[in-house]
């Protein structure tokens, strides 16, 4: 009820935060603004558990006085924190750029809400859109790097969140194509995917031919695409949804790692 349960949000969260900090990252005298920064992405990124609670619209809704007590505490503190932190960031009119990436995720959260009640067969679009506020760590903690809201921060936020929607859909195409044996069945569960990944490569190469990104960002994607082709033509084998989840979250670090660097050069 108070610590968010969606462990792949936490890796859609940290990756993009990661990039961020890396390539925007100054010592000089940015260090501290980095730090209150995400402070206060963490704290707003749990404060949306306890609040759906308290609103009943979480996974776990608020029942009795005392789950509503607990879930009243915790969006009380993490709100609190997240102001603070704001607030010091913020101050007499600094970096005022947040309020875009603010405004992005509000819109992008309220945006899942709706296409949460239209039903089941919008889960995975909804979770896409929500990608969008997740990865605005990205751009948002190079701006408190940089000082700047430059191409490059919104390249860093354009390819975390195309990578994070690859995973969603992978993940959604395992568990909806889990009985798919042959290469046929796989290939007409998965075609949409796979295009969708000839379609991402395309862009990612194109930004590279134009300079918006750093040809080195090429690779942070390999290891995505390579899984997706694997899966169609290797052997059929039982979903392992544990699994699944640690394979995701290790590619993951590699895209983080790997873009990070690339735009460190």
């Amino acid at each position: 009820m108070i610590v968010p349960r969606e462990h792949g949000a936490w890796g859609l969260l940290l990756v993009p935060l990661f990039t961020g900090l890396v390539a925007g990252f100054s010592p000089e005298h940015r260090v501290g603004s980095l730090t209150l920064f995400t402070a206060a992405a963490f704290s707003l990124f749990a404060l949306r558990t306890p609040l759906e609670s308290l609103l009943g619209i979480g996974a776990i809704p608020a029942r009795t006085s005392e789950e509503r007590c607990t879930a009243l505490v915790g969006s009380t503190c993490f709100a609190l924190l997240a102001a603070a932190c704001l607030a010091v960031l913020m101050w007499r009119g600094q970096r005022s750029a947040l309020l875009i990436f603010g405004g992005a995720s509000a819109c992008a959260f309220l945006g899942q809400a709706v296409l949460r009640r239209l039903g089941r067969h919008t889960r995975m679009i909804s979770q896409v859109v929500a990608a969008i506020a997740l990865t605005s760590t990205a751009p948002a903690a190079y701006y408190i790097g940089t000082g700047r809201v430059d191409e490059r921060a919104i390249a860093l936020w354009i390819a975390n969140w195309i990578f994070a929607g690859n995973q969603i859909h992978f993940v959604q195409l395992r568990i909806h194509a889990a009985r798919a044996a042959t290469f046929r069945e796989k290939f007409a569960r998965g075609q949409f995917f796979l295009m969708a990944q000839a379609v991402f490569l395309t862009i990612v190469i194109w930004a590279t031919l134009w300079r918006v990104v750093p040809p080195l960002a090429i690779l942070a994607f390999v290891p995505a695409i390579a899984r997706g082709l694997y899966w169609v033509f290797r052997k059929p084998e039982p979903l392992d949804v544990k699994r699944l989840g640690w394979s995701e979250m290790k590619q993951g670090v590699a895209f983080g790692v790997l873009l990070a660097l690339a735009f460190c050069y």
